[in-house]
């Protein structure tokens, strides 16, 4: 894939604005007083989990070999094309579960309706026209963020030689 979204738990609050933005994001009429009438009701497909004195959003990581995808008995998961996320077809989802029980990070629930399995999918109406997955403009700290992969690694060595330049200075 060619964006992620990463974390840096560090900056987490645990205010769930995250799951709340994902929640209405994929809800029928995407504002939050109709949303609580409807039915089934928003579902999100972040959360938020208290680990320690930390809190870590967990979503799908859209694995590059997925073993949702190679678990599914009716190929309701599914990715187009390398570079595209993961997606479920509701149609084609039976809900027996095996792709949460396959999912290394949890990051799979079932339907508030019992009918199918949801997962995030990058919010992908919005990612296609340019905007970032409603859980990354929704937090208010920035903890949460849509990045290239391939900035990833490079952002990553820049901290760590800031770091020990930094340890180094105070020796």
């Amino acid at each position: 894939m060619s964006k992620a979204i990463i974390t840096d738990v560090q900056k987490c609050l645990a205010c769930r604005s995250c799951e709340l933005a994902c929640a209405l994001a994929h809800c029928q009429s995407q504002i939050l007083e109709e949303s609580l009438r409807e039915s089934p009701q928003p579902q999100p497909r972040v959360t938020v989990e208290a680990c320690g004195k930390f809190a870590v959003p967990i979503q799908c990581r859209h694995c590059q070999d997925a073993p949702c995808m190679a678990v599914c008995p009716t190929a309701a998961i599914q990715r187009h094309s390398e570079s595209d996320p993961v997606l479920i077809s509701r149609d084609k989802c039976i809900g027996c579960g095996y792709c949460i029980e396959a999912c290394p990070f949890g990051a799979m629930e079932v339907t508030n309706d019992g009918k199918a399995v949801v997962k995030c999918d990058l919010c992908i109406e919005r990612t296609q026209v340019g905007q970032p997955p409603a859980c990354v403009t929704a937090c208010p700290t920035g903890a949460i963020k849509f990045k290239d992969v391939s900035n990833i690694s490079a952002d990553r060595r820049k901290i760590t030689a800031a770091m020990i330049s930094e340890s180094l200075d105070n020796e």
